[in-house]
């Protein structure tokens, strides 16, 4: 039958190189050693972590990794505060360390900027996990804000230096320091958001534009996946959000439609793969 759909995933889309750093850190260590524990979700995919966690992974949190003593823990590629590794040290726990390395990076300058007392204000999601890992190189003396309106809710001093978690959009951060610019503040900004993040929302909007219907996929606690969906529905309005290849609906679609299935950075290849078997099977 020709009805069928014609499906193409993007080859853009899939985890970043932060997160295919993580995975394969883990994957190694499970061979070796049949279990090994993640401080917080590995990735912002539900699915990717059951998938893990069938290996042996265990995701505890901060009140079971206060307790353990003499193990070896996996930080994730959203960084840690210096709090994690202080505790490390006390119960003699071994880190192994995935943080990315952009976070790093921007862990290092809003900690030296820190240190010569300036103001910081970080544009990003209050609680996320890369976010807490920024705001203790300040001990806990910075400003987070999601959005202009929240940040001129505080008193802002004449001289603001501007940080981003590394997951933000581009356009939004270099407008929020434009507004504040207009509004007289001297603003000392520091565009820390990630390539890879930034880049796939151009290489999306010309994905998106090209198929008849979209199906992005990408677990619900995923910030960067909240993103380009946006950037996706945005350029193409047939745009989907699926978290698992259980959530399709048939309807959707017209038979011999195009489908274009893309993801966010924490989104696994395989899972995308599924989606395409699924769609090519209705």
């Amino acid at each position: 039958m020709p009805h069928h759909l014609s499906v193409r995933i993007d080859p853009n889309s899939g985890f970043c190189f932060g997160v295919i750093y993580a995975i394969q850190m883990a994957e190694d260590l499970l061979d070796e050693q049949g279990y090994l524990y993640c401080l917080g979700d590995i990735v912002h995919n539900d699915e990717e972590v059951q998938r893990l966690e069938k290996r042996g992974l265990r995701i505890i949190g901060y009140e079971q990794f206060e307790q353990l003593r003499n193990e070896a823990v996996l930080i994730r590629a959203h960084g840690e505060p210096p709090s994690t590794y202080q505790m490390a040290l006390e119960n003699n726990l071994t880190l192994i360390d995935a943080s990315c390395p952009v976070v790093l990076k921007l862990q290092n300058r809003i900690k030296t900027s820190y240190d010569k007392q300036e103001k910081i204000f970080i544009y990003g999601k209050h609680g996320h996990a890369e976010v807490r890992g920024l705001l203790g190189q300040t001990s806990g003396n910075a400003v987070v804000f999601e959005s202009l309106d929240e940040l001129l809710r505080h008193e802002l001093p004449p001289n603001i230096t501007l940080y981003s978690q590394t997951t933000k959009s581009t356009d939004s951060f270099y407008r929020i320091k434009g507004e504040l610019e207009e509004r007289g503040y001297q603003i000392n900004a520091n565009d820390t958001i990630c390539r890879q993040v930034s880049n796939r929302d151009k290489d999306l909007r010309r994905f998106a534009g090209q198929y008849d219907q979209v199906v992005f996929v990408s677990g619900t606690k995923s910030s960067n996946g909240k993103v380009l969906y946006q950037v996706c529905k945005d350029t193409n309005p047939a745009t989907h959000f699926i978290s698992k290849v259980e959530e399709i609906c048939a309807t959707w679609f017209q038979p011999g439609q195009s489908v274009g299935i893309c993801g966010a950075t924490s989104t696994p290849m395989w899972l995308m793969e599924q989606v395409r078997d699924a769609l090519l099977a209705l």
